[in-house]
């Protein structure tokens, strides 16, 4: 599919597709007249980055996270520690700006 097919399929825009392709998140290929063309699984891949970046995962930790991903050996275990860590991490964000608002 193409990227606009992608998008539609994802709800994700065509530039944030990308952006992703371009930093390797999302594997593609380039079809005739240089376009680039993507496989099923860039949707589930899409889908996953959107979400992880939506609950403020970097693109750094994705590309890490992702070839686990696409092989189906990231386990659920890991996830949920990977979440635990981003909730410790937005609730010291939280406690610096409560401290922050308190000396203000």
């Amino acid at each position: 599919m193409r990227t606009s097919e992608l998008a539609a399929a994802t709800g994700l825009s065509v530039h944030r597709l990308r952006r992703y392709a371009d930093q390797g998140l999302l594997l593609s290929t380039r079809g005739p007249g240089g376009y680039r063309r993507f496989d099923a699984q860039a949707v589930r891949d899409a889908r996953f980055i959107a979400m992880a970046r939506d609950i403020g995962f970097s693109l750094v930790e994705l590309a890490d996270l992702l070839p686990r991903y696409r092989a189906h050996t990231l386990t659920i275990d890991e996830m949920i520690e990977r979440l635990q860590a981003r909730i410790a991490a937005v609730d010291a964000a939280i406690a610096e700006q409560q401290a922050l608002r308190a000396r203000l």
